[in-house]
């Protein structure tokens, strides 16, 4: 990771001991802003000291913007807690069965759904003593870029929790009234909202999916490596998810009522976070892969 973000021209060899971990560099490109600076990874036993490399990029910028909303906090306004989804999915692309357009309802027009009803909710409750923000990233699916430079903007010691919400539209593996938390073990965060749904029949459970890589895949990766308590909440079976990042994403394929008890039970579970009651702990970043 600090490699990858070095403002320095660099080769970095990597051991062979490695080669089963080395693909997982392809997630780096969550990290690449636009530098002046060269990384290039090598595997493999290497003792050279001299190296010639070419490489040639064509670089084209794209101006986007996320979307946020602030509902300032009472006795604890410098406490920040943020509701999160991303409003971009793939455009246009590969027809299938004449459809070209890629809706993404799953992916993600769920979680940003989630987000603007958590914040209709929280706004007529008037009680949250924590600085509540409402972030729609842009850009998750090309890079994260969106929520990497939100992350930027914010000490990340005053971010409290984050609820990153992705894919909540069809029923989890384990059927309605239930998803899953990515990096559920990295802290407490999970055992709060779990606690606070006592007798409600919702159950949150820990990643099925840990080969996924999901914690460090989606929006709350970059606060996550910062310390944050900050994990993504989702149903999506990844294993077997027959409309994900296809044309088919639509609203029809949606379990809409099964949605509408996920929100209900992130805005109960969410209670004693934004009263200051819980503290979830934070992320040992010393463990983070």
């Amino acid at each position: 990771m600090q490699y990858a973000s070095s403002d320095k021209n660099l080769i970095v060899l990597v051991d062979n001991s490695f080669a089963d971990r080395f693909t997982r560099l392809a997630l780096l490109k969550r990290n690449f802003f636009k530098t002046n600076a060269s990384v290039v990874f090598v595997l493999g036993d290497v003792d050279t000291t001299d190296f010639s490399l070419t490489a040639k990029h064509t670089i084209k910028e794209s101006k986007l913007s996320n979307v946020v909303g602030v509902l300032p906090g009472k006795k604890l306004k410098a406490e920040y807690v943020v509701f999160s989804g991303h409003y971009d999915h793939i455009g246009i692309g590969e027809p299938e069965n004449g459809d070209s357009i890629y809706n993404g309802a799953n992916d993600d027009a769920s979680g940003t759904t989630a987000v603007m009803e958590l914040a209709k909710y929280f706004k007529s409750a008037n009680n949250n003593e924590r600085t509540l923000i409402f972030a729609a990233f842009t850009a998750e699916e090309v890079g994260g870029f969106g929520s990497q430079y939100f992350s930027k903007q914010l000490a990340p010691e005053k971010v409290i929790a984050m609820f990153n919400i992705e894919m909540i539209g069809t029923d989890s593996k384990w059927g309605k009234n239930s998803a899953y938390i990515t990096g559920y073990e990295k802290t407490s965060m999970g055992d709060i909202l779990q606690k606070n749904l006592q007798g409600s029949g919702f159950t949150f459970h820990p990643d099925p999916y840990p080969d996924q890589q999901l914690f460090y895949r989606s929006d709350n990766a970059t606060l996550a490596r910062l310390g944050v308590p900050a994990h993504t909440i989702s149903t999506s079976k990844m294993d077997s998810e027959p409309n994900y990042h296809k044309a088919s994403d639509e609203v029809s394929t949606l379990d809409l009522k099964n949605m509408t008890e996920i929100i209900k039970s992130i805005g109960i579970s969410a209670q004693s976070i934004i009263s200051g009651k819980d503290t979830p702990t934070r992320v040992d970043t010393s463990e983070l892969r």
